[in-house]
């Protein structure tokens, strides 16, 4: 009775919850505020990721059903406490914040809680764990008032665990174990164990291409009844609308193969995560309808979409163009979408960027190939690969992802905007493999900042944290005090401010001038540099030099074979370190350059460092 309790509570401290008052007014619940457009070039911007429940608590008054200390369960963040730490957000040099889902979830399963937000039960309705919908208004007004914008991750692809297959047909969620795993002799073709234990959870069968299908002790049944849970008690209720029938899920049960395309784009998500039948118009419209919706209610400024490769194309093509024609009729631009595809095979990132798709995706194939087997793995050199990866992942884009703006979204090429991180809440920490190197945390934030696209940075990193696996790497921000002198909160806010007054960092095309095939004590182990200018940098130049080796100086050179620029006899200032030395281009442009072990530099020309 306590959740039914407090939740009650807080959707009647809804209606009396009181709007910010200053320069952005926030209508009171049950009216729309006058969406906007918010952004101009998303190449400006640096996305911060923020799991709500793990940033800041700031209203004590939703902190029901917590345990503190236990990372499975709810710590108690809300968006109150997000709005009260907006000045630390502008103080770190970010300009985007992307949340967790704030639609209500499943309360909790298998004694693990929908903190994160995946398990969606109610796309009409806040999770009462962050705040009231008044909350969530006076977040992305306060947001807009400081500049910043807010993404919105949502999830198409599955819901909660709202259902069960009644396997057995008695109306229960049961789970059942049989077998003795004895061999029974003289059973035919016994060999070893012919009544082999077995475990079968009603809540989350394994995958049946038949559909999960029903069975008593004379056989098959036929497939197998979706049963939705109506017990309030533990919030746990069906779905509003068409999501909460059958026919709006496939029932196939969960992925035991991820080598099964079928599977992967039919299948429940292990855990119970019920797959939605997205081909479907009604389930289409309903997707497109609810989540534009709390665009138009909060005033959003794009989408980060979870687990797209798991969801057929067709739906993303009609999903896309659905929100995009609805935004701009009222107003909003350059409204953004990037995909989520767990995957580091990059052909398969950039087939979610094809025409009339997503803006953009999450860069997994570089988080991989560059900042975990380059950067992170910098500490042992017969791990680490070499800088030649970049350069080879690099030179793909232009093949797998597409090279003209999507019609009506954000007016850049997927290829120019991908959404470049070095961790983030399904993989560990960067400082967990890498033996808690700061060095080379430090200098993979230096390559982010600097590199083709729009950065972002996973809440926590800014202080240093490591933990490992899912739930490991969703720490409390809180217990931290947020402070801001940190020597890598400063070495963001300063790679912020480097790219916020370089066109170039920003805008400019990039010419790979140095990679390297070396990891160990050669003389140019561990380089890489690349130029950044012309496109819609026009003449704005920057030149950024990173040494990936954790035991050496190394130098952009390899014997006879010198790094070469495109800017002769131009002088340029290293504007990341104060006591770097300028350097000039010969009349040749050919130059070698030393970086400390585990250091970069960012060189552009006088003129510019002057500004």
């Amino acid at each position: 009775m306590l959740a039914r309790t407090v939740l009650a509570a807080l959707a009647l401290a809804a209606s009396a919850a009181p709007a910010v008052t200053g320069c952005v007014s926030v209508p009171a619940d049950g009216t729309q505020p006058a969406i906007a457009t918010h952004v101009g070039d998303w190449r400006d911007e640096v996305i911060y990721q923020v799991l709500v429940d793990r940033f800041a608590n700031g209203d004590v008054n939703n902190d029901y059903l917590v345990r503190p200390g236990f990372l499975a369960r709810y710590q108690g963040g809300d968006w109150r406490g997000l709005i009260d730490k907006l000045d630390y957000v502008k103080e770190l040099g970010v300009t985007t914040l992307w949340i967790s889902p704030v639609v209500k979830n499943v309360e909790t399963d298998a004694d693990v809680d929908a903190y994160h937000g995946y398990w969606a039960q109610d796309l009409t309705e806040v999770n009462p764990h962050f705040g009231t919908l008044s909350d969530l208004r006076q977040l992305t007004a306060a947001a807009h008032t400081r500049g910043l914008k807010v993404v919105l991750d949502i999830v198409t692809n599955h819901m909660g665990q709202v259902f069960f297959y009644d396997i057995n047909l008695n109306g229960n969620p049961d789970i059942n174990a049989g077998g003795t795993g004895q061999c029974v002799p003289g059973q035919p073709g016994c060999q070893g164990v012919s009544s082999p234990v077995t475990r079968i959870t009603e809540f989350d069968p394994d995958w049946d291409p038949r559909g999960v299908q029903a069975w008593t002790s004379l056989g098959l049944a036929g497939r197998a009844p979706l049963v939705f849970v109506q017990d309030p008690s533990i919030n746990r209720v069906p779905p509003p609308g068409i999501l909460g029938t059958a026919a709006a899920y496939h029932g196939f049960g969960r992925i035991v193969s991820y080598e099964d395309d079928k599977q992967v784009m039919l299948g429940d998500f292990p855990g119970g995560l019920k797959d939605v039948a997205t081909e479907l118009p009604a389930v289409r419209a309903e997707m497109i309808d609810k989540y534009t919706r709390w665009v138009e209610t909060a005033d959003l400024d794009g989408f980060r979409i979870d687990t797209v490769k798991h969801v057929e194309y067709e739906f993303w093509k009609e999903f896309s163009a659905g929100v995009r024609e609805r935004l701009a009729r009222q107003g909003k631009q350059r409204f953004l979408m990037f995909g989520e595809a767990f995957d580091g095979d990059d052909q398969l990132l950039g087939s979610y960027t094809q025409e009339g798709m997503l803006d953009s995706v999450f860069y997994f194939s570089q988080h991989y190939s560059v900042f975990r087997d380059v950067f992170q793995y910098a500490y042992d050199e017969n791990q680490q690969k070499p800088t030649k990866q970049i350069a080879d992942l690099w030179a793909e884009r232009p093949k797998n992802y597409r090279t003209t703006p999507q019609p009506g979204g954000i007016g850049i090429a997927p290829s120019k905007a991908l959404v470049n991180f070095m961790d983030n809440h399904d993989v560990a920490r960067f400082l967990f493999f890498a033996n808690n190197d700061k060095d080379a945390l430090r200098n993979a934030l230096t390559f982010l900042m600097t590199e083709e696209g729009i950065p972002c940075v996973y809440y926590g990193t800014e202080q240093d944290f490591a933990g490992g696996n899912d739930p490991a790497n969703r720490e409390v921000l809180w217990d931290t005090g947020f402070p801001t002198n940190g020597d890598t909160f400063r070495h963001i806010s300063k790679l912020a401010r480097l790219r916020r007054e370089s066109r170039a960092l920003k805008y400019g095309d990039t010419t790979v001038v140095w990679s390297s095939t070396h990891t160990k004590a050669e003389e140019d182990a561990g380089m890489f540099a690349f130029e950044r200018t012309g496109g819609d940098a026009e003449d704005s130049y920057a030149l950024v030099v990173v040494n990936t080796n954790s035991r050496k100086a190394s130098v952009t050179a390899d014997g006879a074979k010198v790094m070469k620029l495109s800017r002769p006899g131009a002088v340029l200032v290293d504007v990341l370190n104060p006591e770097g030395q300028s350097i000039t281009v010969p009349a040749n442009g050919e130059i070698r350059v030393t970086i400390p072990a585990q250091r970069s530099a960012i060189y552009v020309p006088e003129a510019e460092a002057r500004r």
